[in-house]
């Protein structure tokens, strides 16, 4: 099967090293599959970032995430990165739309090592949803860089305690697939858990509201 994934385009773009490691891949998912995937991605309709075993999805969208998971893709990482992945699971969820909430400033859970963002919007004209990455913790507007979330682009960074990003508010349709290298396999499941129960809550909350 051709590769859905540009590794090579990822292989040749630079790590920036500060204020911590990350790069910006726009194009990483080839042109030719992201109509497929778009019409195989999970149908999420509401706020909130769910677990990928819970979703449903097709064999366009089924490809993407083998190869994602597969061991082309983590000796790509560990080769950018200078990090060993063995034996570090990795954690798939996804989303379909932004709510007022998200975009809050963090640096992401101390139990995640990597984290990918795939964006699958196929345009983006918006102001706010647009990631930033920060100089710090305290101003979303210090930033060093702004990622509209397109279609096919990749993001990534390797979690530290100054990975500070966030984005201004946006409310409606916006797909991430997010991938995390983690720790262990404890944290995979507490994390699974743990969005399970967010994703339940956010259902009440819309439900009441």
């Amino acid at each position: 099967m051709e590769s859905t994934l540009d590794l090579a385009k990822f292989g040749a773009t630079e790590l920036c090293r500060e204020p911590f490691e990350f790069l910006v891949v726009p194009g990483f998912i080839k042109a030719e599959v992201l109509a497929a995937i778009h019409e195989d991605y999970p149908k999420v309709d509401r706020p909130g970032s769910f677990p990928l075993e819970s979703q449903s999805y097709g064999p366009a969208f089924g490809a993407l995430i083998d190869e994602l998971s597969g061991p082309a893709m983590q000796v790509a990482f560990e080769r950018k990165f200078g990090i060993d992945l063995t034996g570090r699971p990795t954690m798939f969820t996804v989303r379909g739309r932004c709510s007022e909430r998200d975009g809050g400033i963090h640096t992401d859970s101390v139990t995640k090592i990597i984290t990918v963002l795939l964006y699958m919007n196929p345009t983006w004209e918006e102001s706010g949803g647009r990631l930033r990455l920060l100089r710090s913790g305290t101003d979303l507007e210090d930033y060093l860089l702004e990622v509209p979330p397109e279609e096919g682009t990749l993001l990534c960074f390797r979690r530290s305690d100054n990975s500070w990003h966030g984005h201004k508010p946006f409310v409606g349709p916006r797909r991430v697939i997010q991938m995390n290298w983690v720790t262990s396999d404890k944290v995979l499941r507490y994390e699974n858990r743990r969005h399970r129960l967010s994703a339940a809550l956010k259902k009440i909350w819309l439900r009441a509201s």
